[in-house]
């Protein structure tokens, strides 16, 4: 050690103290500067959120809008890179006829509306601001996925009160990356269909009248559910590939009203249903199943805008429907600001 000392070379690879720790000041610097250097590049504020997107996220406090404070981890490894389809373009989006052209529709409704002429329609809000503009609810709250060795209790198969395991969780995730963007969510956490199933829509009709009288403001009500297909009697899984992972698929459905239950309201949530279905196969081909325009209500004619979205179906995992739940969120936030004019 005295050797040491008195050569100047130590353990630092031959130098003295100082001067690693010099060498070390002048290294963080270096990686500070480049990553402010890649902040600017990207555009500031974007580029620090898609930055910090991909942390951990731990909220343990009370949002603006008063939602419950709640613990969740995000479903992917925080050493994992992000696909970088998900990180969503600054500018506002514009939409073309030509995009019409792609776009799938089942129609089961006796209404034929002209694809292209609602593509292009413009969308005039804002969603970013100081008051909660969406509110996320779940009519069918307790719908839950396939196990994948998860230990839970559930109350009817595919279905439990867990809120890590049901719709709740795949909620607290869209809301958390729309906060992050400055929307401000209001997430209903009521169970509209436990202990009666089939009184879900009238329950829930409720509560987002209550919401909506409460917050005038509202421009979106999302009811997010999860799908549920059979085949042979097992329950069928969607897929989509998303940066190598597996992913599953998402299903925007929109109900026209009928008689006795109109609903006046549905060309404005068909118009920003096409734009979301546009957006969310740019960001991942494949992850939007067709629209499903059917001759229902499902509370759609309450809010300026109601989209009923299937975040994956009961055979797929968890996991999957939260990687899903980014691509909704991304595709929402590309369009918080409305959309530009219309491309010639």
């Amino acid at each position: 050690m005295a050797a040491s000392r008195a050569t100047g070379v130590n353990r630092y690879g031959g130098i003295s103290l100082e001067q690693y720790q010099s060498a070390r000041r002048f290294g963080v610097s270096v990686v500070v500067l480049t990553l402010v250097f890649r902040l600017f590049e990207a555009g500031l504020p974007q580029g620090a959120a898609r930055l910090l997107r991909w942390l951990p996220i731990s909220p343990n406090k009370q949002t603006e809008a008063g939602r419950e404070a709640r613990h969740f981890s995000f479903p992917f490894p925080a050493e994992s890179s992000p696909p970088a389809s998900y990180v969503p373009e600054p500018s506002r989006p514009s939409f073309t006829g030509e995009q019409a052209e792609s776009l799938a529709v089942t129609n089961t409704s006796s209404r034929q509306p002209d694809i292209a002429a609602l593509l292009t329609a413009p969308l005039d809000w804002s969603l970013a601001g100081d008051k909660p503009t969406v509110l996320i609810v779940h009519t069918h709250t307790s719908e839950s996925y396939e196990r994948g060795g998860a230990d839970y209790t559930e109350t009817a198969a595919y279905r439990t009160l867990d809120e890590e395991y049901n719709m709740l969780r795949i909620g607290d995730l869209v809301a958390q990356l729309l906060e992050a963007e400055g929307i401000g969510v209001i997430h209903d956490r009521e169970f509209h269909d436990y202990p009666s199933y089939n009184s879900a829509y009238t329950h829930a009709r409720k509560a987002i009248q209550a919401q909506l009288l409460k917050n005038p403001q509202i421009q979106l009500v999302l009811d997010l559910h999860r799908d549920a297909m059979e085949d042979g009697g097992r329950q069928v899984s969607t897929h989509a590939a998303l940066g190598g992972r597996d992913c599953a698929q998402l299903m925007t459905v929109l109900g026209v009203g009928r008689s006795g239950l109109p609903n006046d309201r549905w060309e404005e949530d068909l118009s920003l249903a096409l734009k979301l279905q546009v957006l969310l196969q740019e960001q991942c081909p494949g992850i939007a199943r067709p629209i499903s325009l059917r001759p229902q209500r499902f509370n759609q004619d309450l809010a300026p805008y109601s989209l009923l979205i299937e975040v994956g179906t009961a055979g797929d995992t968890r996991e999957k429907a939260l990687l899903a739940a980014t691509q909704l969120a991304a595709a929402l936030i590309q369009l918080k600001d409305g959309t530009s004019a219309d491309l010639p």
